[in-house]
């Protein structure tokens, strides 16, 4: 079984940064990919930032490159997202999302959503001038 929950959204100004995290209080994922997922009002959940569990290996959306960074703390079974220089854009709710076990190498970036198929109930980020 694996549950999954996010902390750590709030309100901050743009400019500002915010430290995701996600509890996996399940079985360990040890050879899976974990990602984290915005859906903005309106919008379609979009991944932004992903980590193969096995080697710690990740991947960015280009609309987060450079400002948000995914790790794992594998001895707390936890995954975090720290967000900085945020922007209005980043509204929205952030998700914690695992894909199943994966058998040899795995590109985290390439799985469809439907790959992960465990998901946290999510945490709000609201971004203001």
């Amino acid at each position: 079984q694996v549950n999954l929950m996010e902390s750590g959204g709030g309100s901050v100004q743009a400019g500002w940064s915010l430290r995701l995290s996600c509890n996996n209080s399940g079985v360990i994922l040890n050879r899976n990919c974990m990602a984290w997922f915005h859906e903005a009002p309106g919008k379609e959940r979009e991944g932004v930032a992903f980590i193969y569990t096995r080697d710690g290996s990740t991947a960015y959306a280009d609309s987060v490159n450079g400002r948000f960074t995914i790790s794992r703390d594998t001895a707390e079974n936890m995954v975090y997202l720290q967000t900085n220089k945020l922007k209005p854009g980043d509204n929205g709710t952030y998700y914690c999302a695992a894909t199943a076990f994966i058998l040899g190498r795995a590109r985290c970036d390439s799985q469809p959503i439907s790959a992960f198929i465990y998901w946290g109930q999510g945490t709000q980020v609201s971004v203001f001038w």
